[in-house]
Order: C-alpha cells, then sequence, then structure tokens
C-alpha cells in the first residue's frame, strides 16, 4: 500500500528528473577534476548517454536501481505487490529490454558502455572514476598497439 494519496504521490514523481541528477552531478563532477573531458547526454548517439567521451568512444549510463530493474528477481516481487504493478512491472523490464538494445547498438557502433548504479557512484565514486580511467588506458593501449 502506498503511503502516499494519489495527489502527493504525482507531485513526488514529476520531480525525478532524466537530466542532470544527484548521481550523474556527482560522477562528472569526480571525472572532471581528474581532467577526463566528456559531453554530457549526448544526443548524437542512441540511449543519449549520460556522459560521452567522444575521444575514446565511450558512453557512461548512470542508471537508477528502481527503474532500471537492479536485483531484477527479487524486485519484480516487490513491484508486483505494489500499487498498479502491471503498469511498473511492464515499464521496468521495458527499459531493461532498451537498455540491452542501446548496448547492442552503441557496441556495433565502436563505442564502450559503461553502467553504473546511482548506489555505486554515490558511495564509491573513486572506485566509478578508476573504471572509466582504466577503460580509457586500455583503449589507447589498443590503439597504439594498432599503430
Amino acid at each position: 500500500m502506498d503511503v502516499l494519496n494519489k495527489e502527493q504521490r504525482h507531485k513526488a514523481m514529476q520531480h525525478i528528473r532524466s537530466k542532470d541528477t544527484a548521481i550523474e552531478v556527482k560522477l562528472r563532477t569526480a571525472l572532471w577534476h581528474e581532467g577526463i573531458r566528456y559531453r554530457k547526454n549526448y544526443t548524437k548517439l542512441p540511449g543519449r548517454p549520460d556522459i560521452a567521451i567522444t575521444k575514446y568512444q565511450i558512453a557512461i549510463f548512470c542508471d537508477g536501481e528502481f527503474f532500471h530493474g537492479k536485483d531484477w528477481d527479487s524486485l519484480q516481487q516487490k513491484v508486483l505487490k505494489g500499487t498498479n504493478s502491471t503498469y511498473w512491472y511492464g515499464k521496468i523490464k521495458r527499459n531493461i529490454e532498451r537498455d540491452q538494445e542501446v548496448n547492442r547498438t552503441l557496441y556495433g557502433q565502436g563505442w564502450t558502455v559503461l553502467r553504473f548504479w546511482g548506489n555505486d557512484i554515490l558511495k564509491h565514486t573513486d572506485e566509478c572514476v578508476q573504471t572509466v580511467e582504466e577503460t580509457i588506458f586500455d583503449i589507447k593501449t589498443r590503439l597504439d598497439d594498432a599503430i
């Protein structure tokens, strides 16, 4: 059962952003301080990555746990018990499928895709930045070996 009434829930849901979320801003700030330059919400790529490092063709997505179905097997039970369960079940399932489609498309175009969960960004920002740095290093190494 929802603890908020319909109007309160509507108002709360209206304030969920698709751009410049706290997790995106935190990761972008950390990358910028490490000297990694990027484009944000890059519209030239499928899925419009939250962060795109065009120089190395790296697309980074900052995914919220609920909307992108982290631990989907256990989350399904919670979703099915809640109100408007058919809507949310379908929405989250479609988001998961869309994320997979976007990943395949970007891989096919030669991009490296990194996806970070919101809580990982908030609690372990340095590890996320390190993953990006390691990915850049790997790409640089492959480029140097090809020359």
